[in-house]
């Protein structure tokens, strides 16, 4: 299950992971989003130990929205050692090329 993230602990829970972290930045009233987090929590499972999945709402949190250029949702931004380092914006990519992705950058 993917853990819920705010402007707040995002240093803590993503910034100073040691492992790979994927940010989901989602709102509630956003159907793509809501389409693709069955996904994500699954991939959170299949890898935990490997990448950390985690999700920021950004009617909520716009502080970091901002900070990273988020400009439409969904976007999913890879972090490795404090840095981002991929992106992926929107909901279209199937579950098995998500899986690629996030195995390409796991710990």
């Amino acid at each position: 299950m993917t853990k819920q993230v705010s402007d707040a602990n995002f240093g803590e829970e993503v910034l100073n992971s040691k492992e790979p972290v994927l940010v989901d930045f989602w709102a509630e009233w956003c159907g793509p989003c809501r389409a693709i987090a069955p996904v994500l929590d699954e991939l959170s499972s299949e890898l935990d130990g490997k990448v950390k999945i985690v999700k920021l709402n950004v009617d909520e949190n716009p502080s970091t929205m901002t900070k990273y250029g988020v400009r439409s949702i969904p976007t999913m931004i890879l972090f490795k050692g404090g840095e981002a380092v991929d992106m992926k914006i929107g909901a279209g990519t199937p579950k098995a090329g998500l899986s690629k992705w996030l195995e390409g950058h796991a710990a």
